[in-house]
């Protein structure tokens, strides 16, 4: 025989079940845990593409710098000058780390037949250009018997917290603009 089942449970389990089943509370809570992770995830993420973005932003206007700063000079000191010129194309990249950024600028000189060598080269933190070797110019600025003051950074970008594992990236900006003096090329005297 089978035992018998109090109608009173079952209708206390049914409804219990029922109030469960329409119940809303704590459900807010149980999606803001499911969604925490990948908000967390995409904000840290736009902030170290922001980040490096600016990195890049700031390389571009270093290189931009130092070549501005350069074109206004007719003959540049390499022991009194130069330093202070990389120093103000090194303080544009506060407050990234100075000692990442590898900055170059260089007298750019094109002969009569159109090749374009280094006439002079200085750097901070790096190896400036080897005078006399050959250089690629744009088309736009390859005119014959002139010059061209070629400013260049390299930075090594490394995220303060590498939330997308991107390790360093190696940023690079170029500028080239032409000397503002009379004679229209720079000197570098020692």
């Amino acid at each position: 025989m089978r035992p018998q089942r109090d109608p009173r449970v079952i209708t206390v389990l049914g409804t219990l079940f029922a109030k469960f089943k329409h119940s809303q509370r704590g459900l807010a809570a149980v999606e803001f845990a499911i969604l925490l992770p990948v908000m967390v995830l995409f904000y840290l993420g736009s902030y170290q593409i922001s980040d490096a973005i600016g990195a890049d932003r700031m390389t571009t206007l270093a290189a931009s710098t130092v070549a501005n700063i350069t074109t206004q000079y007719s003959t540049i000191s390499a022991s009194n000058d130069m330093p202070g010129i990389l120093d103000a194309a090194a303080t544009v990249l506060t407050p990234y780390n100075v000692a990442n950024a590898k900055i170059t600028v260089s007298l750019i000189n094109i002969s009569a037949n159109g090749s374009a060598t280094v006439g002079w080269s200085q750097s901070m933190n790096g190896t400036a250009r080897i005078v006399g070797s050959s250089v690629t110019v744009p088309p736009a600025l390859d005119t014959p018997n002139t010059s061209l003051v070629f400013g260049e950074v390299t930075y090594a970008y490394t995220p303060l917290y590498d939330y997308l594992n991107l390790g360093t990236v190696n940023l690079y900006q170029s500028v080239y603009m032409l000397p503002r003096s009379q004679s229209g090329t720079i000197t570098l005297t020692p």
